[in-house]
């Protein structure tokens, strides 16, 4: 009964050269891989500040209609950062004094999301200029 035999080399497994040439590509891979997987995340931390900072704005043309003036912090507009934001850029808000009242609305990168628009904070004021150029 041929079919009963079993090879003693077909069962032995893998060889030494096997598992190098298996874990060669897989560390290429991930050299690949990281910085980009990397990327995308700090590109959707900044989409998410950008869409947290148009609320800001938009909040704040409400509390200037019913208010007068412009807020000075999230909390007098009714806001938290979201905790989509919160560990990846501090929210700050800058009242313009004088006739006619302004605000710049500014978020600024914490820990790894500084390696995201060279550190720049993403800005928007009361007549809706975003900044940097080309972050938005």
């Amino acid at each position: 009964m041929p079919f009963l035999t079993t090879d003693r080399k077909s069962s032995r497994g893998f060889s030494l050269i096997e598992i190098l040439i298996v874990v060669a590509i897989v560390g290429i891979l991930a050299t690949i891989a990281v910085p980009s997987y990397q990327s995308a995340v700090r590109k959707s931390n900044r989409g998410a500040a950008e869409s947290y900072l148009s609320d800001i704005a938009q909040r704040q043309q409400q509390f200037l209609l019913d208010q007068r003036s412009y807020a000075a912090t999230e909390a007098a507009l009714g806001l938290t950062a979201p905790s989509s934001v919160a560990p990846y850029y501090k929210i700050t808000i800058t009242p313009a004094a004088g006739p006619p009242p302004g605000f710049t609305a500014s978020a600024q990168p914490l820990g790894s999301q500084t390696g995201d628009l060279a550190g720049q904070s993403l800005t928007i004021d009361n007549t809706g200029a975003k900044g940097p150029t080309g972050a938005w």
